[in-house]
């Protein structure tokens, strides 16, 4: 047990210190050149979905994975993100000149001439890009983990019991999630249909919610598309699947007083579409939180360039670190609690608790 212990603690030492390396990915700024360090600039590069997968260096000097950039305008256009040159040149593909700021890719000419309207934005017409980025390149990544992980935890079974430690431990995960989140939340005799779908979107956060913790590994579950089309697929099936009895207590509560029933009616309705909307905002923000928390803190010793900056901000954002590993676990588990929850007040029998 001491010998298990010591292994985690020094896997965890590791882990933050790795981590660290991965947000200190900073711009270098001479002196001579008299730039200064930009925090927000620095966190939402770094939190920000990109044409390029960047792995180490600055801007000037980085080892980076060029992505394929796939736009739609009049036609397709297909070619490699290396050619932006991280925003320097403008790229010429079937007689149309495109220019990447920010991650946003605009129609331009052949100087890359950007117009601004009254309020400094850039005016420029976008084409419709679908890209394979960062975020979507992590997303097939994840779910190939996926696929082997469980695909070697089934092959491991003999007879009917897993025959190694790492099946045992996802068995009983598999386990927890059944009888703690679905039964519970479902009804035992209800579940069974929902079940892969609570399983899928529990291990798929979890895995992304860690990735996102390694060096130079994309945030996906910090992506406000990734988790709202989470969010649409339990609203897809909470409303697909719901009964009856659910959309009589939305529409005409009974056992209310009627003008309490046309107050309440718009309330309720609204809510069909709040509550998935809390499930994307609440695993959006919370994975974006600690990333930005942690960057700020490292920030702060650029800014001061002193020991006792280092002294105050590298403790904090340690905290903060291990936080999110916790934080990783437990978006997981609520956003599967809930979901399950919603379903299960949509297959509810509602009758009995109704007066006459």
């Amino acid at each position: 047990m001491y010998a298990l212990k010591s292994k985690v603690i020094i896997f965890s030492f590791f882990f933050v210190l790795l981590s660290f390396s991965g947000y200190s990915q900073l711009p270098e700024t001479p002196p001579h050149q008299g730039k200064i360090l930009n925090p927000a600039e620095v966190i939402l590069e770094h939190i920000r979905d990109a044409h390029e997968w960047h792995l180490w260096g600055s801007a000037e000097k980085n080892l980076s994975l060029p992505l394929p950039v796939i736009l739609w305008d009049e036609g397709w256009h297909i070619f490699s993100a290396s050619r932006f040159e991280h925003g320097k040149k403008v790229v010429k593909d079937a007689g149309k000149y495109y220019r990447i700021v920010h991650e946003k890719i605009y129609k331009t000419n052949a100087s890359g001439l950007l117009l601004q309207d009254t309020s400094a934005h850039i005016a420029n017409e976008r084409p419709l890009d679908l890209s394979i980025t960062k975020n979507v390149v992590a997303t097939f990544l994840s779910v190939l983990i996926l696929c082997g992980v469980f695909l070697s935890m089934s092959a491991s079974y003999k007879g009917h019991l897993p025959g190694s430690f790492p099946a045992r431990l996802l068995e009983s995960v598999v386990l927890f999630v059944r009888d703690e989140l679905a039964i519970p939340n479902i009804g035992a005799k209800k579940y069974r249909p929902y079940l892969p779908f609570l399983l899928t979107i529990f291990f798929f956060i979890l895995v992304n919610n860690i990735l996102g913790l390694l060096p130079a590994a994309p945030n996906v579950t910090g992506n406000i598309s990734t988790t709202l089309v989470l969010a649409m697929m339990t609203f897809i099936i909470v409303n697909m699947r719901a009964k009856k009895a659910y959309w009589k207590h939305i529409f005409w509560m009974p056992g209310v007083p009627m003008p309490v029933r046309f107050l309440l009616a718009p309330i309720e309705f609204a809510g069909v579409f709040i509550k998935p909307l809390t499930l994307c905002i609440r695993l959006f923000a919370n994975m974006t939180a600690g990333h930005i928390i942690i960057l700020s803190f490292i920030c702060l010793i650029f800014i001061f360039k002193n020991m006792l900056a280092a002294g105050f901000a590298m403790p904090f954002a340690l905290f903060i670190s291990l936080l999110e590993v916790l934080v990783a676990f437990l978006q997981a588990f609520i956003f599967t609690a809930l979901s399950a929850l919603f379903i299960g007040i949509a297959l509810e029998d509602h009758e009995q608790y109704e007066t006459h």
